[in-house]
């Protein structure tokens, strides 16, 4: 489960790009508090504490400082590069409150079906759930040690912890184990045929206010 992160925090009373930037050039984050009914709470903090939490994956956290508050990270905003953070916003809660929140599920295991020929399809990455705060998991583990070959793992057979619950459909898939199939037309016989030469499209980088 995830534990309760202490970040300290400033009240702020300056807003606009410019002071923004200056903030971040400073090593500091501009938040933003909001939540049952109260009023919104303009906030500073470091930049380096933020992304620390925000790495080891804990999103109910104590704010201390200007603000004593226990609250949840709600949004995190990036630079066009994910190595930087613009922006954070916190909803205030309680330990016991219950949130609606989307964390990762990951594989654990080697699936037995693969000694078969199968491979392992990883289908759904993320999984929407309703906890309490203080009970917010970091990511759901997906054991498939016992998975098979032509087998599919759901929703439904997944074991999660205690206060815990899925909010999708319990026959949602989300690994399987079968044959790779490779897809050809063999009515495009490339045979005595030329390639055709495709040139390679440019991406375009999005930019992002610094």
């Amino acid at each position: 489960m995830a534990k309760v992160q202490t970040l300290s925090v400033k009240l702020r009373d300056s807003h606009g790009k410019r002071r923004n930037r200056r903030l971040r050039n400073n090593g500091s984050v501009p938040g933003v508090l909001y939540g049952h009914k109260q009023a919104v709470q303009s906030l500073t903090l470091s930049a380096e504490e933020l992304a620390a939490t925000v790495r080891h994956g804990n999103r109910f956290v104590e704010l201390v400082g200007d603000v004593a508050e226990k609250a949840f990270i709600k949004e995190v905003q990036w630079n066009t590069w994910g190595n930087k953070i613009l922006h954070v916003d916190f909803a205030r809660v309680s330990e016991h409150e219950k949130i609606h929140v989307t964390v990762p599920l990951e594989l654990r295991g080697e699936a037995i079906g693969t000694k078969e020929g199968g491979v392992v399809k990883h289908v759904l990455h993320q999984i929407e759930l309703e906890c309490e705060a203080a009970s917010l998991p970091e990511h759901i583990i997906v054991n498939i040690n016992h998975l098979a070959f032509n087998q599919t793992i759901h929703i439904s057979d997944i074991e999660f912890p205690e206060s815990v619950k899925s909010l999708l459909d319990p026959s949602t898939v989300v690994v399987t184990c079968a044959l790779s199939v490779e897809v050809t037309d063999e009515s495009k016989s490339t045979e005595g045929v030329e390639p055709e030469v495709i040139g390679r499209k440019k991406g375009e980088e999005e930019s992002a206010e610094g």
